[in-house]
């Protein structure tokens, strides 16, 4: 999964922009797992994420749940529904305890008409995340599902941004060399599963030999990567 270019939508906006589209927000909050927005419902409103971490699904007939995307602070989902005027095309669900606005889908609408930057600010992101889901299927074509894995827990250790205010650009995630590094944010077996487009029990597996091999190992806040230098050789070899 691909964070670089995962610039959150709040971040992009001028100040004033950021400002209109607040005021026209209602603020809710979430619980730790639960649905935000639910795929196949009808549109009435677009979210705009304040705090903690949210992940985007979509479940096949077969019950099987492919992760999308992770959202967090400063990013705004559903937003695709509302302009198309379709039911929502996924899933969204809190992974940590999440504070949003929600923007009614009218009021939405007639911001993007009445303040042409943002609409070109919103182009741009839906742009941007279109080509990173072409990028990532290209690369995962070529890719055995353990290499799938550590490129995506490098993302993950590197953290799309630190949880904080909506207006804080992504940054580095910061931990202890000698404790390792947790995933932020913390996902189970069956999310890194449907990330990576595999079984849990293949991920399972993998996970174990990681941990044998002292790799990765299971904390009090979930998976922290002890031996990131070694995901970064099964990386470069499989780009080389």
């Amino acid at each position: 999964m691909e964070f670089e270019d995962q610039v959150p939508f709040v971040v992009r906006l001028e100040a004033e922009d950021r400002q209109v589209l607040f005021e026209n927000g209602t603020r809710l909050a979430f619980p730790v797992r639960q649905v935000l927005l639910r795929e196949h419902e009808p549109t009435a409103h677009v979210l705009v994420l304040l705090t903690g971490w949210t992940k985007v699904t979509s479940a096949a007939a077969n019950g099987y749940e492919a992760l999308l995307a992770l959202r967090g602070a400063g990013d705004l989902v559903g937003e695709g529904a509302v302009l198309s005027g379709r039911p929502r095309g996924a899933t969204v669900t809190a992974l940590s305890q999440v504070e949003a606005l929600a923007v009614e889908a009218e009021v939405f609408r007639r911001l993007l008409i009445e303040r042409p930057d943002l609409a070109r600010k919103l182009m741009a992101l839906t742009a941007d995340r279109m080509r990173a889901g072409d990028r990532r299927r290209v690369q995962y074509a070529a890719l055995s599902v353990q290499e799938r894995l550590a490129r995506l827990l490098l993302e993950l250790t590197r953290g799309p941004r630190e949880e904080g205010s909506p207006g804080d650009p992504r940054g580095n995630l910061q931990g202890d060399p000698e404790d390792g590094v947790p995933l932020t944010p913390a996902l189970t077996q069956s999310e890194l599963a449907g990330s990576v487009g595999a079984s849990r029990e293949a991920v399972a597996r993998l996970l174990k030999g990681l941990r044998e091999r002292g790799v990765v190992r299971t904390g009090r806040r979930g998976l922290v990567v002890v031996r990131p230098d070694v995901l970064r050789k099964m990386v470069r070899e499989s780009d080389g």
